[in-house]
């Protein structure tokens, strides 16, 4: 960064002035300091989205592990330039991370002396007689410094990830997809907020514009309808680009000062629901603020802070009424839904949508992974014959996977599922060998006997499948579930491979 104490001085040629290799550095370096001063204060840092590709990030066509990152245009905290001619490609590298981690696409300025040249006539006159500006593209786990470099993207990288692609849903992008929400745009009209700061405040006033609409609207609270319209200017001005330090204090004090408005107006007109607790949580996190001149970033949180309980204290009040009423549509039968289970070569994330079901994963176990096994207390007792083999096989779609697993005759198997949620199914998904199933099973939770897990023809070809089984919710009554398998016939070959645990959401 530049040094805010000294002063500017620009050369000054006259007749007989002789130069030195100093003096034209001085002069360089003059220009340079007074354009990265003027980028500083007067444009906030990040990219240009409509100069040459924006800096985007995409996916690549081959569907890998690659980004591509289009030539753009950006400034950086300190007010240099950063500029890409040209498409670069970046590698994303899962085993520099430790996963489950998000992980950032990076734009930083860099500069190499070029051209060197040494005359021969004399040593002593030698050197680089150009600076080559550029610009170093890095993807790292480090959020990014905001003086030194430019965030182009960020991705939530989850285990096992094979591909990386651009977000169906831009504003909601799941994991292994290419999230531009914190991309912070360079210019006139751009914000110098941090940029989660401006994603929580997106969040909070969408929460805002619920609550004071039912305030205004239902139970006619005149003055809410104030905060309303206030709340509403607000998020344009948060979209514009027209929020940041040099206004934001006094924009939440206008919306303070009506906020208490309202609780005078409530306190005195509606005395009922002033005397409920969530309203006096909702009055105390509003009051408790206390502004002064002195701005700074623990106000901003505080007020944040305080302003986001209020807001869940109303809607805790509210929550009967502002619950949206579900639209009735015809449910996708089960059979269906393991159907799509059982081919699924993706692998199983912590939240999985099958045909518009809903599940969480709340446990995993991996076979041959001696801490896992210890931590579920898996058990193989009374076998005939047991051992241990590693498969590459392929998923019907043709998607090739190795994975190692365990197989045995006879006796039975146990071992402990965790992290359940009482009395809802239990989904357990296990990779299979499919080549050998035409087989079934009894089943035990805790005791009790289960329904028959069964697992019906087989497969010479795509040899892999996720097995769903259902442990019903009125077997599922504990946080820890004990499952026990014992092969229906003494002379089948069971196996399995890595388990997956979920409840539906």
């Amino acid at each position: 960064m530049a040094d805010e104490t000294r002063s500017f001085k620009r050369l000054n040629f006259f007749r007989g002035f002789l130069t030195t290799e100093d003096d034209w550095n001085d002069g360089e370096n003059y220009h340079i300091g007074k354009r990265t001063l003027h980028n500083r204060v007067m444009h906030a840092p990040g990219v240009v989205p409509q100069f040459l590709g924006g800096f985007a990030v995409g996916q690549r066509g081959r569907g890998d592990l690659n980004v591509e990152v289009a030539a753009g245009y950006g400034v950086d905290g300190n007010g240099r330039d950063i500029f890409l001619p040209e498409p670069v490609i970046k590698t994303v590298n899962p085993k520099d991370f430790r996963l489950p981690q998000t992980v950032y696409v990076v734009a930083s300025y860099s500069e190499e002396p070029t051209d060197f040249v040494a005359y021969k006539e004399n040593i002593q006159f030698k050197g680089h007689k150009r600076i080559e500006e550029g610009v170093k593209i890095e993807v790292t786990a480090r959020e990014p410094d905001v003086e030194q470099e430019v965030e182009l993207a960020r991705i939530a990288l989850d285990k096992g990830v094979k591909q990386i692609k651009d977000a169906l849903d831009p504003m909601n992008p799941r994991p292994n997809e290419i999230d531009l929400r914190f991309v912070p745009a360079a210019g006139v009209s751009g914000s110098f907020l941090n940029p989660q700061v401006r994603a929580e405040l997106h969040e909070l006033l969408a929460a805002k514009q619920l609550v004071y609409s039912h305030l205004a609207h239902v139970l006619k609270v005149g003055t809410a309808l104030d905060v309303l319209h206030a709340v509403i200017t607000l998020e344009m001005l948060l979209v514009s680009g027209y929020v940041d330090y040099r206004n934001i204090f006094h924009l939440l004090a206008t919306l303070l000062s009506l906020q208490k408005s309202v609780i005078d107006e409530v306190e005195k007109e509606h005395k009922d629901l002033s005397k409920k607790k969530e309203f006096g949580t909702y009055k105390w996190n509003v009051e408790s603020v206390k502004l002064d001149r002195r701005y700074t970033m623990e106000l901003l949180v505080d007020i944040l802070t305080t302003q986001k309980n209020a807001t869940e204290a109303l809607r805790s009040l509210f929550s009967q009424a502002l619950r949206p009423k579900a639209r009735k549509k015809a449910e996708v039968p089960s059979e269906v839904i393991w159907d799509k289970i059982k081919v699924r070569s993706a692998d199983f994330p912590k939240n999985l949508s099958v045909e518009g079901r809903d599940f969480k994963r709340v446990d995993i176990m991996d076979i041959f992974d001696e801490k896992s096994e210890k931590q579920h207390h898996f058990l193989i007792s009374e076998e005939r014959d047991r051992y241990r083999s590693r498969q590459k096989l392929k998923y019907p779609d043709g998607t090739e996977t190795e994975d190692v697993g365990v197989h045995f005759e006879g006796g039975h198997c146990s071992l402990e599922v965790m992290n359940i949620e009482p009395n809802r199914d239990v989904l357990m998904i296990m990779r299979i060998d499919y080549v050998r199933g035409d087989y079934e099973c009894e089943v035990h939770v805790n005791g009790k006997k289960a329904p028959e897990l069964a697992v019906p023809g087989n497969d010479m070809r795509f040899r892999w499948r996720n097995w769903p089984y259902v442990i019903p919710a009125e077997l599922a009554t504990e946080p820890i579930l004990r499952v026990d398998i014992t092969p229906a016939k003494a002379d089948r070959d069971v196996n399995f491979f890595k388990v997956w645990v979920y409840q539906p959401k």
